[in-house]
């Protein structure tokens, strides 16, 4: 499961408000690359036939099954301060990440 933060899940909200009909989903995904091996990314999409389905502060979050394994249990903040960073994952399954919070190995 991924669960959101109140402020974050109030930005995708307010994200998901520009996208198209039928973009409904809050995707969240790890690829390859990143300065620590594997990285973060986020998008708008529909459910997949295998996706895992969740929802958070009303948000509804859909994840394939390999990114699941990398990201079960993480929580996802937004920080817009000063030195904000934009979104930010503290997932629990990251052994070490890279200094730009984007990437983890």
């Amino acid at each position: 499961m991924i669960t959101l933060s109140p402020r974050a899940a109030n930005h995708v909200r307010a994200m998901q408000s520009g996208q198209p009909v039928g973009s409904k989903f809050l995707r969240v995904l790890v690829e390859t690359g990143g300065c620590s091996g594997f990285q973060y990314g986020m998008s708008f999409d529909e459910p997949k036939p295998d996706d895992q389905s969740f929802e958070s502060e009303g948000v509804k979050i859909v994840i394939d099954p390999a990114s699941l394994a990398y990201l079960n249990g993480s929580h996802i903040d937004f920080d817009d301060g000063l030195h904000g960073k934009g979104f930010e994952i503290k997932n629990p399954n990251a052994e070490s990440t890279c200094g730009c919070g984007k990437s983890f190995n």
